[in-house]
């Protein structure tokens, strides 16, 4: 095994580690598929899965290409993201706090999020971006060894998130299945919209 293919070998185990972390702790996409798989089941919370999927390596694919020396070059750009992301979050975190029972929905009420709705909202969640960045910061070799580092890290990273978040959605349809009531469901949409929206907290500090 030469040099370049032992490095490569030795980024394995913390990119994943690291990919783990980063997707399976609690954040905004964890909180909304928790409220999403209790409210309408795995299988319609399938789509959001794999756009939060799609969503990050996407957003990691642009930064390893340079995107993210934008942020270095004009700073103020990190303010504005983490104003606009904490914005739609809370709009989000309102959707879900005033969700009706699932019983009291109609077909044509009440979606959960498509995949290019989910894609779409990780450049918009801070905490992405910093999964990002500092992923390719601290995950990639330099020179020669930079652009298949890079995929490794993104490959890794979409083998990764799928299995990760698919436990908090699944968390959510065991929630669901305890709650009996409208009550239970006001009281547990209220619950999961509050906890979403304190996600802002941890961005702004």
């Amino acid at each position: 095994m030469d040099t370049a293919t032992g490095e490569l070998v030795a980024l394995i185990a913390p990119v994943i580690l690291f990919a783990f972390t980063m997707t399976a702790t609690p954040g905004p996409n964890n909180m909304m598929l928790t409220a999403s798989g209790a409210n309408f089941g795995f299988r319609k919370t399938l789509p959001h899965i794999v756009g939060v999927m799609l969503g990050c390596v996407g957003l990691m694919t642009a930064v390893a290409l340079g995107l993210g020396h934008i942020f270095t070059t004009w700073p103020i750009l990190q303010s504005v993201l983490k104003v606009v992301g904490s914005a739609y979050l809370l709009w989000l975190a309102w959707k879900i706090a005033t969700a009706a029972p699932p019983s009291a929905k109609s077909a044509s009420e009440a979606k959960p999020l498509s995949v290019m709705q989910a894609a779409a909202f990780q450049f918009a969640n801070p905490k992405a971006w910093i999964m990002a960045i500092s992923g390719v910061a601290s995950f990639t070799l330099a020179g020669d060894g930079y652009l298949l580092s890079a995929a490794l890290l993104i490959g890794l990273m979409a083998l990764v998130t799928i299995p990760a978040i698919s436990m908090w959605a699944g968390f959510g349809v065991a929630v669901g299945r305890m709650l009996k009531t409208a009550r239970h469901w006001r009281v547990f949409n209220l619950s999961m919209g509050g906890l979403t929206a304190a996600c802002v907290v941890l961005i702004l500090v």
